[in-house]
């Protein structure tokens, strides 16, 4: 079956374009998370800065932004927030004033846990057309991109 037999309307030439089909990807991925993590309250970029602290206590906020690929504009409002929840702290820097490290608190790290525990879940439903060799291929070529 072609590739757009399924739709009901012809996309052009989009089907042509990777920003297209990642944006597709994205959007269905980012719905099942929200469905999976919406009661806890965690989004994919909250997830991913708990997620980086857990792995990089003390990072500062711009290595943090760095990592996750989010600018200061969004960062810092991420950051209140999750600090306005308890799950994280920032500490100021004891070398550098314009700098503050950033602490996942233990609940933080609790609700990591528990939200690693469906993100995995989560993972298995948006993959489960893959073969694990097609998956590894795809992360592979994703970070190409990203990079």
């Amino acid at each position: 079956m072609p590739k757009n037999a399924r739709r009901s309307i012809g996309l052009g030439s989009l089907d042509d374009f990777v920003g297209f089909h990642l944006r597709i990807a994205q959007i269905k991925v980012f719905r099942d998370f929200e469905r999976e993590l919406a009661d806890l309250g965690v989004t994919p970029a909250s997830f991913s800065v708990l997620e980086v602290l857990r792995s990089n206590p003390g990072a500062t906020q711009s290595k943090l932004a760095h990592a996750v690929h989010l600018d200061r504009s969004s960062i810092v409002p991420l950051l209140d927030k999750l600090q306005g929840r308890g799950l994280l702290s920032r500490r100021a820097s004891t070398t550098d004033r314009r700098n503050n490290h950033i602490y996942l608190s233990r609940e933080g790290d609790a609700l990591l846990s528990s939200a690693m525990l469906r993100v995995r879940e989560h993972e298995q439903r948006v993959t489960a057309k893959l073969t694990t060799t097609e998956k590894k291929t795809l992360l592979t070529l994703l970070e190409k991109i990203g990079t």
